[in-house]
């Protein structure tokens, strides 16, 4: 279920960069083309930067990889009481002993489940940047090609 949200996100923050990057560019017919002329142009060179590129601005965007798992850990205090108990039991033979080992095994325990569990959000988070700047130079190349086809046919593009 996070994986859908996660990327619902991404792809929510990259239809709005879509529609930004394509407001950016701005076309003049510097010959004197028709508005008619204009349309064909601009889909033609939609073909031909799509293909050059790979990149297509019209479909939705996808990521390149999987996610990483966002499975957190759980029991680490259970877990690390148990092994401070059984530790406490050989090294003491008193009850105490093994109830303070297994209270410092479930205090390591916890601290290492939380450690895990943070490097998991970590993971996520660079994934999301990641994804995100390969999405950003997938569409710079292609707006650089279409921009390039523009100018090929007489158009000034900025």
């Amino acid at each position: 279920m996070k994986i859908l949200s996660t990327l619902s996100i991404i792809a929510i923050a990259s239809i709005g960069f879509i529609n930004s990057a394509a407001a950016d560019l701005m076309i003049f017919p510097a010959k004197g083309q028709s508005n008619e002329q204009t349309e064909k142009d601009k889909y033609s060179c939609y073909g031909w930067a799509k293909g050059q590129t790979g990149f297509d601005p019209m479909k939705a965007p996808t990521t390149s990889t999987a996610p990483p798992s966002q499975q957190k850990k759980s029991g680490g205090v259970a877990r690390g009481a148990l092994g401070g108990a059984a530790l406490g039991a050989i090294l003491g033979d008193s009850s105490r002993s093994a109830r303070n080992a297994g209270i410092a095994g479930g205090l390591i325990g916890g601290v290492r489940q939380n450690s895990a569990n943070n490097k998991t959000a970590q993971n996520t988070e660079q994934w999301k940047q990641q994804e995100s700047s390969n999405y950003a130079n997938n569409r710079n190349q292609y707006n650089r090609a279409y921009s390039a086809c523009l100018e090929g046919k007489g158009y000034t593009v900025k």
